[in-house]
């Protein structure tokens, strides 16, 4: 198994498996600061990994998302020592038809979906959060390594 392989299956292991996980996601603000340079902002969100890749449930009209939609270069950190960079996508609203197993999975996975999803309302949508690259480290070294540092967009660990 290659070191590419091992990280995938410490990714698995800590997020898949039908968990809820909570992390942090980081995007630009669309305001700079005092110099116009541009300014990170990180809230905590909900997700769940299945095939290499987050789903978070969220409104299309917060400002995460209109940051997103002007750049879709985000930052993801877990406590389970994990931080990766990545593209995000609005998949849309969570009752389209391309989006039921989604919705399916979060109603399994989110304890609170059904009571605070908010299904009916259009702007209730999918976030896919797709990994390119980051570091997963593994203090328990359970495939022999501490620290992974993975171009998840070539598979490999460098």
């Amino acid at each position: 198994m290659s070191k590419y392989d091992d990280a995938i299956k410490l990714m698995e292991e800590r997020c898949g498996n039908g968990k809820e996980v909570i992390m942090a996601l980081a995007t630009i603000s669309l305001s700079g600061n005092a110099v116009g340079s541009p300014t990170p902002a990180v809230r905590m969100v909900c997700a769940y990994y299945e095939d290499g890749v987050f789903y978070v449930s969220t409104d299309a009209t917060t400002d995460k998302m209109r940051q997103i939609e002007k750049n879709n270069e985000v930052s993801i950190g877990g406590l389970d020592w994990y931080s990766l960079q990545g593209k995000a996508e609005n998949l849309g609203w969570v009752k389209d038809e391309h989006n039921a197993g989604i919705r399916s999975k979060f109603k399994t996975v989110f304890d609170w979906f059904t009571e605070h999803g908010d299904e009916e309302n259009p702007n209730s949508i999918v976030l896919r959060i797709t990994p390119t690259r980051g570091t997963i480290i593994d203090n328990e070294r359970k495939y022999g390594e501490l620290k992974y540092e993975i171009d998840f967009v070539n598979r490999v660990v460098h």
